[in-house]
């Protein structure tokens, strides 16, 4: 228990003292973000927050994580590096799709050969179990790849991705405390500590985003969490299975996890590159409703919540059952939210067509204080 407090009060220290000095460095070298059709702030703020989440994090994980455990966290660290230089120098400098998209293999490739996180059991998942050992390999990469991209994604109003990963790495560090999982319990609380710090910042007004530095990193931690969360919830030996573990662990991340899936199945059904930017998330149309910044981060929270519930209410009916009745109902609600918009602000799929290059054309501010065209 003192790695856990000593990892969770430093990472939160840290963040907490880091943020105001990056703050004023990124204004005195004029490293913005600058507001464009589809962002919904309209004045410049620094996005480097995610270099203060990534400071509190690494170092009360280094020093909270017992010597004793097996050797497998530096390699964790490994993986968590490559994401933070990714999104270090988009946040700066503006990286391509693609070229991030190698990176965060890379970086799923280190924890799954080295870092021993794998899925190879679906649980009862469709009727399956144990699945061969090649699509367990592109399975597991494929989970981690759009867990990390969806905290990017749901990214888009103050509080909003700070918010969820709170809540999902909350979750997963009390378990693992419970299983006696000392390493994954210290660096889901080390997370939860910078989180907490940076929410203060991040709330809306924000003073600063967390930019793909932090989001990233939230993200491949709560794919490394989850995976690890599934196999031992499955598993009786550790002393607190729970039926329908795959559910469960899809719930706790539902509402980034699902946004993501869905619109980017909406992409490729409009036939767009999955990585071409919109405004059909979930926080957009909660926006086109009227909903404030803030009343939007706690809608989300209370879905996720209440999805979580449902799972562990349902646990018991199988794992099928439970994610159809999961994605069923978010569905639902999704379309529910859709139509109540003013009609005005429900464009066809295909009239996000002309935004493929957004991404392409963003801009920062040079350290002379004049846009860089990334095109």
């Amino acid at each position: 228990m003192d790695n856990i407090l000593l990892s969770g009060g430093l990472a939160f220290f840290i963040t907490f003292f880091s943020i105001p000095v990056i703050i004023e460095v990124a204004k005195n070298k004029k490293l913005f973000d600058e507001p464009d059709e589809r962002k919904v702030h309209k004045n410049v703020i620094p996005t480097l927050g995610g270099l203060g989440i990534f400071a509190g994090f690494i170092v009360a994980s280094l020093l909270g994580v017992p010597s004793t455990v097996p050797p497998v966290f530096q390699y964790f660290i490994a993986a968590i590096m490559v994401v933070f230089f990714l999104g270090i120098k988009d946040d700066i400098i503006v990286l391509s799709a693609s070229k991030k998209f190698i990176g965060q293999l890379f970086a799923a490739g280190i924890v799954l050969k080295f870092g021993g996180i794998q899925i190879n059991d679906m649980h009862g998942f469709l009727g399956m179990h144990q699945i061969p050992h090649s699509a367990s390999i592109l399975l597991t990469l494929f989970t981690i790849v759009v867990i990390t991209n969806s905290f990017n994604l749901i990214d888009g109003v103050d509080g909003l991705a700070g918010s969820l990963g709170l809540l999902t790495s909350s979750i997963f560090g009390v378990y693992f405390l419970a299983t006696a999982q000392i390493m994954y319990a210290v660096m889901a609380f080390s997370l939860v500590g910078s989180l907490v710090a940076f929410l203060i910042y991040n709330f809306s007004p924000a003073k600063i985003f967390m930019g793909d530095t932090g989001s990233l990193i939230i993200g491949l931690l709560n794919s490394v969490f989850v995976i690890k969360f599934i196999a031992i919830a499955a598993n009786p030996s550790y002393g607190l299975p729970m039926e329908s573990a795959p559910a469960i662990g899809f719930a706790i991340l539902i509402v980034p996890l699902f946004d993501t899936l869905r619109v980017v199945t909406i992409r490729i059904i409009s036939r767009r590159s999955p990585f071409s930017p919109d405004r059909n998330h979930i926080h957009h149309f909660l926006l086109d409703l009227g909903l404030s910044h803030t009343k939007i981060t706690l809608t989300c929270i209370g879905a996720n919540v209440l999805f979580i519930g449902l799972a562990y209410f349902l646990r018991f009916t199988g794992t099928t059952m439970v994610i159809l009745a999961l994605s069923t109902v978010s569905l639902t609600i999704v379309s529910i939210v859709y139509y109540r918009r003013p009609k005005t602000k429900r464009q066809p799929l295909h009239s996000f067509a002309h935004n493929d290059t957004i991404i392409k054309s963003h801009k920062i501010l040079s350290l002379a204080g004049e846009p860089i065209d990334q095109n």
